[in-house]
C-alpha cells in the first residue's frame, strides 16, 4: 500500500506539471511520455529523505532530478538544438530565464525534412504540488528562417512569483515549420518539436 501511495502521488504530481505546460505539451510530446514522467516522479519521491515510506511526497524529495528530462524522446532538446544557451532561475526576483547567444540555425539546428522556418519556446512554472495550483509564464520567439544568417541575441524571461517557497521549472523548446506561400504550418503536427526542462530548483 505505501508504494502504491507513492505511485499515485507521483502520478498526480506528474499531473499537475503537464497540466502547467499543456499548451506547449500539445506540440511536442511522445505517446510514452506520462509513463516516463511518472517514473521521474517516482525516483524524486523516493529521494525524500525526511518522510516516512507511503508519505514520502515531491515538496520534500529531489525535484532537480527532473532536470533534462525530454518530453518528447522522437526531438530530443540536446539532439536537435546545438547552440549554446544559459538557463537561469532567479527565486528571489521570481525569474526563469533562458539566454542564447546570436548563432547560424542551418548550422546549430537538427531541423526534421521540410523545415523552413523555427521558434524557440520557454516557460517558466511556479507548482504547488501539495494543492495542485501552479503558475506558468511562456514566452516565444519571432518565427525565424531556418537557413544561413546569424540570429540576434535571444533572451526569453518567464516571470513567477517573486521569493516563492515552492519549486520551479524552467522549459526550452524548439518548434519547426513549413512556409508554403508565405503561411507558416506546424511540421508534420509537431513529431519532431523538443521540449525540455533544462532547469529545476526545488528548493
Amino acid at each position: 500500500r505505501e508504494n502504491g501511495n507513492e505511485f499515485g502521488a507521483a502520478g498526480k504530481a506528474g499531473k499537475v506539471l503537464r497540466n502547467a505546460l499543456r499548451v506547449l505539451l500539445q506540440n511536442a510530446s511522445d505517446n510514452r511520455m506520462v509513463s516516463r514522467l511518472t517514473q521521474k516522479m517516482v525516483e524524486v519521491i523516493q529521494a525524500d529523505a525526511t518522510s516516512v515510506r507511503g508519505q514520502r511526497n515531491v515538496i520534500d524529495g529531489e525535484a532537480e532530478l527532473l532536470e533534462s528530462f525530454d518530453f518528447n524522446l522522437n526531438g530530443k532538446l540536446n539532439n536537435t538544438l546545438f547552440a549554446p544557451y544559459t538557463p537561469t532561475i532567479d527565486r528571489t526576483l521570481g525569474t526563469l530565464k533562458v539566454s542564447i547567444p546570436s548563432f547560424i540555425p542551418i548550422n546549430m539546428i537538427a531541423a526534421p525534412g521540410g523545415t523552413t522556418h523555427f521558434k524557440i519556446v520557454s516557460s517558466g512554472l511556479e507548482i504547488d504540488f501539495e494543492n495542485a495550483t501552479f503558475t506558468a509564464d511562456s514566452e516565444t520567439s519571432a518565427v525565424s528562417p531556418w537557413d544561413a544568417t546569424g540570429t540576434s541575441l535571444l533572451d526569453l524571461t518567464n516571470n513567477v512569483t517573486p521569493a516563492s517557497m515552492h519549486p520551479l521549472f524552467l522549459v526550452l523548446g524548439i518548434e519547426f515549420f513549413q512556409d508554403v506561400n508565405g503561411v507558416k504550418y506546424p511540421l508534420k503536427n509537431g513529431a519532431f518539436n523538443a521540449l525540455a526542462l533544462v532547469k529545476v530548483d526545488g528548493n
